[in-house]
């Protein structure tokens, strides 16, 4: 969540910034000062009533002490008062920050000044674009129809056990996806990411650290009963690892791996553009996490974009960068930048990656925190990609390698494969 003091200090400029969303910021912000006041007023009439109990306390001693017990017991009384006060002035406390910290959940992160003007994907800045586009013969396929031409992933079955989004992968399929898995970890530890295997589910104090609460909380599955989560991508847990943590400046950055299966409801999404593999209700990714000093964090969020434009290389898919608008900013998100393959096969752009900074917004709400070089205790930086999600990135390879004998398996994925095509 912002941090309160920039309410109270910069508040026409986080107007401003904030309207990039397309959205009308002054109400929140008009609601988040009026509590701040209150909660405010509150405290400081709570200082000043356990000041007079502390005095009234201390004098009270006294006054036994010099055997003025008749006195002592009449501001026995009183203090018993100022203890009642202070309990009812210490529970109104406790509702105004609730009610400060809820307004204060609503309200998205401020756009960094990168973030261009636009109301949708459609408005989404494209950076740069890099690989050729492979010329296909007639006849080729789109991933799913591979898919059960070569029975490789079979997604008829995943209804009958689950239900739609569910892909069940089969034989050569199932051998693909677990390289992918493999090779995207090992690229990341290479580039000195530590490896880290976490819960798949969460509970809801994770899901308020990192921003899907109350925000996305339509979009994840709720296990009722024991009120937990399943994770939406490894950003939820892995983050939260360091929750309600101080770390040395020495310590940072703090830099994480992991590959998770994801869930993610995605009510509403029905239609072509959502077969086969372009949106699933569970996937594979590997995801990266950095926790950085501020003055470090965009050029480590340049170094990740890097990062994943070097993977992609490798897997010799065509794919361009975008950085997204603030109509199709992330809620969390400071700046992003998505990262999509080209589907040959469906002539379209895929999104397999997004790459993030979100400056203090999560660590504010994780209570993440460092001591720097002076000893003072700041918020850190967080910032997380997708390295990367698997569903699109094999669509695009099943695609692109596609031949008239079978799918080439991509050049660096053979080693994990252990096979150069699926026939």
């Amino acid at each position: 969540m912002l941090v309160l003091q920039a309410v109270r200090d910069n508040r026409e400029d986080l107007i401003k910034a904030l309207k990039k969303r397309n959205i009308d910021p002054e109400p929140l912000l008009d609601k988040v000062s009026e509590l701040d006041e209150k909660r405010r007023a509150i405290q400081t009439q709570m200082d000043a009533t356990l000041a007079q109990l502390n005095a009234t306390s201390k004098e009270i001693g006294i006054l036994f002490k010099s055997g003025k017990a008749e006195e002592a017991q009449a501001l026995k009384e009183k203090s018993v008062l100022f203890k009642e006060e202070s309990k009812t002035l210490g529970e109104a406390l406790n509702a105004v920050t609730s009610a400060l910290d809820e307004t204060l959940y609503l309200i998205p992160n401020v756009p960094h000044d990168l973030v261009p003007e636009g109301n949708s994907s459609e408005d989404n800045e494209e950076v740069m674009r890099e690989g050729d586009i492979p010329v296909l013969k007639d006849g080729a396929l789109p991933h799913w129809e591979l898919a059960r031409k070569y029975d490789i992933i079979d997604f008829e079955l995943g209804v009958k056990i689950t239900g739609a989004g569910f892909p069940v992968y089969k034989g050569k399929g199932a051998k693909l996806q677990r390289a992918l898995i493999t090779y995207f970890l090992d690229k990341n530890t290479a580039a000195g990411y530590r490896e880290i295997q976490v819960p798949h589910l969460v509970n809801a104090a994770s899901g308020f650290g990192t921003g899907q609460l109350p925000d996305k909380e339509g979009q994840m599955y709720h296990v009722t009963a024991d009120d937990l989560y399943l994770i939406p991508t490894a950003e939820v847990p892995v983050t939260n690892i360091l929750r309600d943590t101080i770390l040395q400046a020495k310590d940072l950055p703090v830099c994480y791996t992991g590959y998770t299966p994801c869930f993610r409801r995605e009510a509403g999404s029905y239609g072509a553009h959502v077969r086969g593999l372009n949106r699933l209700h569970q996937f594979d990714k590997v995801e990266i996490v950095r926790v950085e000093q501020p003055a470090d964090s965009y050029k480590a969020l340049d170094a990740m974009v890097e990062h994943v434009k070097g993977i992609l290389r490798e897997l010799k898919l065509p794919f361009r960068v975008l950085r997204l608008c603030g109509g199709d900013l992330g809620f969390t998100s400071a700046l992003t930048y998505d990262f999509e393959v080209f589907s040959t096969a469906q002539d379209k752009w895929l999104e397999i990656s997004s790459v993030s900074n979100f400056e203090t917004y999560q660590a504010n709400r994780l209570k993440l925190r460092y001591r720097d070089e002076n000893g003072k205790t700041q918020l850190a930086h967080t910032l997380n990609g997708s390295s990367l999600a698997l569903p699109r990135v094999l669509a695009g390879i099943l695609e692109n390698y596609q031949t008239e004998k079978g799918i080439r398996v991509p050049e660096v994925l053979i080693p994990y494969t252990g096979f150069e095509i699926i026939d």
